[in-house]
């Protein structure tokens, strides 16, 4: 993607976190609307305990996560390497493209002959706003068992959003119908 297809990308973006849209839940007590984190994205450390499991094994543990908060998503949570069970990890050969981190490389997450396509990802090599989480990995709850501080985490609709909802996090959320044009 040349300078300027990245520019549009990062233009077509029209809500920016900058007031909530009609449509926006009022968050309570102690929880955070979606609508009121920004866009460009930010990464925010996290100290809860982050786990990640397939089948009852831990893929992954951490109380040093990175989310990444971004306009109309829950945040994804982002793991150190050294907090993952590399040996639980294939490689897969997609990748995506996000217009905000850069090239992403995917991985299976297997535990015995139970493996999960696409269950993980991260970013090798970031745009330089986001070398903050070159190389952690961050995982998708809907294709795994992702918790935080021991509430199971919900999958954000639509399947390639790889946002965790929490009770502390309103919406609506970016992939669930009619969302497209967010």
């Amino acid at each position: 993607m040349d300078n300027d297809d990245l520019k549009r990308a990062r233009g077509a973006w029209q809500l920016r976190g900058q007031a909530r849209p009609d449509a926006a839940v009022e968050p309570g007590p102690g929880q955070e609307s979606v609508w009121d984190y920004p866009r460009p994205p930010v990464i925010v450390d996290d100290a809860r305990l982050v786990q990640v499991r397939l089948d009852d094994v831990l893929i992954a543990e951490t109380r040093a996560a990175r989310r990444v908060l971004e306009t109309a998503s829950p945040p994804t949570f982002y793991l150190p390497p050294e907090s993952v069970q590399f040996d639980c990890l294939q490689a897969d050969t997609e990748s995506s493209f996000c217009e905000w981190k850069g090239q992403a490389a995917y991985f299976s997450v297997c535990v015995g002959k139970h493996c999960v396509k696409h269950a993980a990802w991260t970013y090798p090599d970031p745009f330089a706003e986001f070398t903050a989480i070159k190389d952690y990995l961050a995982f998708y709850p809907g294709r795994l068992e992702c918790y935080l501080d021991g509430e199971r985490a919900q999958a954000q609709a639509g399947g390639f959003y790889g946002g965790w909802i929490s009770k502390e996090i309103v919406g609506p959320f970016k992939g669930e119908p009619g969302t497209s044009g967010w």
